[in-house]
């Protein structure tokens, strides 16, 4: 198990920037990087907070089971959906929670790609951030038909009625490309647990937590010919989940963007939509790092570097949706449309304006406190500030999908929208459901993975002997 492939080790060799941190503090050994990793999961107790936590969101969890079985049994009339407000928390919900889970594949899958050292203290539980993510996302289109029994309908499988789902509907897009998406991200996670599950085998003392990690360990003896099979299917999965980055929130665009509805019809969406996604999953990414480093111990494997990156990738995505929301209000203005100046004006003046200029607030003014270096390097600023991004950018989807909606091409046709206790009922379930999901995850599975960090320590002994000499 002590054998490395070389390649990586040779790569995250860097010369560190004057006061920069290094992404593995000095003074580790391949024992010491392990045994830490491994005690977290295998030796250390199960604490009051973690039972604590673990219990709130259970409940919150089970909040969710409730609302959806009462929603299967009345039907999407409990919700606050109207005309013309056909489209209200459940694709809010949708967009948001797809969003966040881009952060895990960027670090684990394009950072991979462009040998960053860096991600390999994070690329896990964000990995499993993406999963669970993606996860909440998927319930919200098989609530919103009003007959989840039928979902199976929008797949093409093969009937003798001849009855063919509508492909050029982009409804139809999202479930290919997220159920594409998901899978890439599932076999991703899993391929890369193999050596550290391999490790746990080798180390437990319980016969029961033993054998169930060497089942899933799939017989990995870290031979020569395994460290080659598993590189070339790592990065064979890091190359298949790069695109999917751009081309799963490109198409989640698309169901607005190929629309006539003002407000929708934009080209600037898709990019704009990306941009966004890796925003707000950056902020989750922070969210989840800053509470683990800290309860857990590992700031010598989380180190301010990587808040400081993490930081620095969610400001530089956030001056792209600042310019997406200045493309907005500039298109409204150049199409000359009737209807789209009025749908921009009643997004900044009209019974919702609120929660536009709540967004902007939010989402670019706020942030820019990034550019300041002790933000970024202070934690519990970094975490308030990654919260906020984060209510920004659902605000974002609500203004996008109910704004614009409530107000129709004729005043006839004018409505309003009020979510019921059953719409925060399900959104609330749905954080219960991702928050139980990374309870479990930290408490049974290695959150930080063990050789890619083994393959850090010659920058950590660099890093070492540069201190020693200044």
């Amino acid at each position: 198990m002590d054998q490395l492939p070389e390649t990586n080790a040779t790569t995250t060799l860097e010369r560190l920037l004057p006061g920069q941190s290094p992404v593995l503090t000095p003074g580790h050994t391949l024992e010491t990087v392990t045994d830490k990793i491994v005690s977290i999961v295998l030796r250390r107790p199960v604490t009051l907070g973690w039972v604590g936590g673990f219990v709130l969101f259970f409940g919150l969890m089970n909040l969710l089971l409730f609302a959806m079985s009462y929603l299967f049994y009345r039907g999407v009339g409990i919700w606050g959906i109207n005309i013309p407000v056909g489209w209200g928390f459940a694709i809010v919900n949708f967009v948001w929670w797809i969003g966040i889970g881009h952060a895990g594949t960027l670090i684990s899958a394009i950072l991979l790609l462009l040998k960053q050292g860096w991600r390999n203290s994070i690329n896990r539980f964000a990995e499993a951030m993406t999963l669970f993510a993606v996860a909440c996302a998927g319930l919200f289109p098989v609530m919103h038909t009003g007959r989840p029994w039928l979902a199976y309908w929008l797949f093409p499988y093969p009937n003798t009625m001849g009855v063919w789902p509508q492909f050029r509907s982009p409804l139809l897009w999202d479930v290919f490309a997220v159920s594409t998406y998901a899978t890439i991200s599932a076999l991703f996670w899993f391929v890369g647990l193999i050596p550290d599950l391999a490790t746990f085998r080798d180390t437990a003392k319980d016969r029961v937590a033993k054998v169930i990690y060497g089942l899933l360990a799939m017989g990995w003896r870290g031979s020569a010919r395994h460290w080659k099979r598993y590189e070339s299917a790592y990065l064979l999965l890091a190359g298949l989940a790069t695109p999917l980055v751009l081309s799963v929130h490109t198409v989640v665009s698309f169901d607005f963007a190929v629309s006539i509805v003002p407000g929708w019809h934009t080209t600037v969406f898709p990019p704009y939509f990306v941009a966004g996604a890796i925003y707000s999953g950056f902020a989750m990414v922070l969210v989840l790092a800053i509470p683990i480093r800290y309860f857990y111990g590992v700031q010598d494997m989380i180190t301010m570097r990587h808040l400081d990156n993490a930081a620095k990738v969610m400001l530089g995505t956030g001056l792209i949706v600042a310019y997406g929301y200045i493309m907005d209000a500039f298109y409204a203005y150049y199409s000359g449309s009737f209807y789209e100046m009025f749908m921009f004006k009643n997004r900044m003046f009209g019974p919702m304006g609120w929660a536009y200029w709540c967004l902007i607030l939010f989402n670019i003014l706020i942030p820019q406190a990034l550019w300041i270096r002790k933000v970024r390097m202070n934690p519990a600023m970094l975490f308030v500030t990654s919260l906020i991004v984060l209510l920004g950018m659902w605000l974002e989807r609500f203004v996008i999908v109910v704004v614009s909606l409530h107000r129709d091409f004729l005043p006839s046709s004018w409505g309003s929208y009020v979510a019921t206790r059953w719409d925060y009922a399900v959104f609330v379930g749905t954080l219960g459901l991702f928050f139980c999901a990374m309870f479990l995850f930290v408490r049974l599975m290695p959150m930080i993975t063990i050789f890619e960090m083994r393959t850090l320590l010659p920058q950590a002994k660099l890093s070492e002997e540069v201190a020693a000499h200044d």
